[in-house]
């Protein structure tokens, strides 16, 4: 039993050590433009990895309007990415959730803007 046990223990602890090292690689800019009820957006997403956390800003131009943004709440585990971003509309804080899949150079992301609706979008990394 005492043999079992740490098998497990060895197991479990090399697992812990070796999947953040599997983990997508996502640091770097990220560019997506995609059509919405509002009209097309176009996005570049500038990532930073830290662990399993994701910082970062997002640049945008919507409805006309420049800007960036600070990324919250980031998130990655394995190929998995997730993300918020917040802004205010018309004197409203809209809270703007990402959600992703990391393949390669693409994340292909679920936006969920607010109470307002889903959207999908691909984000492509920028190569230097």
């Amino acid at each position: 039993m005492r043999l079992v046990r740490g098998i497990l223990v060895g197991v479990v602890l090399s697992l812990s050590l070796v999947l953040p090292a599997l983990a997508a690689d996502v640091t770097g800019l990220w560019k997506a433009e995609f059509d919405t009820p509002v009209g097309v957006q176009k996005y570049t997403f500038d990532l930073k990895v830290d662990g399993e956390k994701v910082t970062g800003k997002a640049f945008f131009e919507r409805m006309g309007e420049k800007g960036e943004t600070d990324l919250l709440e980031g998130k990655l585990a394995g190929n998995q990415i997730s993300f918020v971003e917040v802004f205010e509309a018309m004197g409203n804080t809209v809270r703007v959730e990402y959600k992703g899949t990391v393949k390669g150079d693409e994340i292909a992301f679920t936006r969920k803007v607010g109470d307002f609706g889903t959207e999908q979008l691909v984000a492509r990394r920028v190569k230097e």
